[in-house]
């Protein structure tokens, strides 16, 4: 099959299934990708924890941040998204900033990501992704920025009807009138942009590569491994990644390394037109198209 009849075929099959995604697999040593609409820009919701981690690392090693101090964190409650961590704490709790950037990262917890983001402005992690090379990764506010949607002010039972709001209140041009999924107001990428970003951290020039590592590892153990991990990690093949979710996008990103040496970067970034919650067929198709583009890539 031709790279474009896989292409067009794969968009069909994203239409099908209510998707629109921008996707990109590259071949870290060679730099030959494919892709789906890769410089389409959406929210990245979660998967700005990455540059999080990586900056907060960098801090660090730089002496400016003390990786061993403990910050008191309050509990998240529903004023900071996410199902698991300190988010679901009520207590306070006291935790070094080394562990918060594990929480943040490998756990997706939001209210450690925002105790980092306390210690280090978006602006500022914005500043450090320029000084490295990286370029399209906008970093603009915290997490707890994206709890103020629709999903929290309707019922329960209603939930739908603000997954309704998001699929149909955008614009041509991806504004929207939820901050949260505009892309001028989100933290907001591409998928070449994000790929951009594991291209560094996997093979570091500009980052340090002690820091890289650390962030490879921390995504390494993500624990949240239900959208594109069935497709790309096996007994020879190692997935590190880290996913994001909001409303009707399901994201994610990352890299396999495979037992031959050769390593893929991968990103799916995708909104759907279902005006549901829970769609498992979406996070199969998400990853079925990417891996198809993988394995075309690697058998050109």
């Amino acid at each position: 099959m031709t790279t474009e009849t896989l292409v067009r075929e794969l968009r069909a099959e994203l239409a099908d299934g209510g998707l629109r995604g921008s996707f990109l697999v590259r071949d870290l040593a060679s730099g030959q990708e494919l892709g789906i609409e890769p410089d389409r820009v959406f929210p990245i919701a979660s998967v700005v924890k990455v540059p999080l981690a990586a900056v907060t690392l960098e801090r660090i090693r730089r002496g400016e941040l003390d990786g061993a101090a403990r910050l008191e964190v309050e509990p998240g409650g529903v004023t900071t998204p996410g199902p698991i961590g300190l988010t679901r704490f009520r207590h306070p709790a006291r935790v070094a900033v080394d562990d918060l950037v594990y929480l943040s990262t490998s756990l997706s917890d939001g209210a450690a990501a925002d105790a980092l983001f306390g210690l280090t402005p978006p602006a500022e992690v914005g500043r450090m992704l320029d000084e490295w090379g990286v370029h399209g990764i906008a970093v603009r506010h915290p997490m707890s920025d994206l709890v103020d949607t629709p999903a929290e002010r309707f019922g329960s039972g209603d939930v739908d009807l603000a997954h309704s709001l998001a699929i149909g209140a955008g614009t041509e041009g991806q504004g929207h009138r939820l901050a949260q999924l505009d892309v001028t107001r989100a933290n907001a990428a591409s998928a070449r942009a994000l790929l951009d970003l594991l291209q560094a951290l996997w093979t570091p020039s500009k980052i340090d590569p002690s820091v890289a590592a650390d962030v490879r590892d921390l995504m390494g153990h993500n624990v949240l491994r239900h959208r594109l991990t069935p497709d790309f990690a096996s007994d020879a093949a190692k997935w590190s990644s880290k996913t994001g979710t909001l409303l009707n996008l399901r994201h994610e990103a990352g890299v396999v390394e495979h037992a031959d040496g050769r390593a893929y970067g991968v990103v799916a970034l995708t909104e759907s037109r279902v005006p549901a919650v829970v769609q498992p067929e979406a996070e199969v198709l998400m990853s079925r198209v990417a891996r198809q583009l993988r394995d075309h890539l690697r058998a050109a």
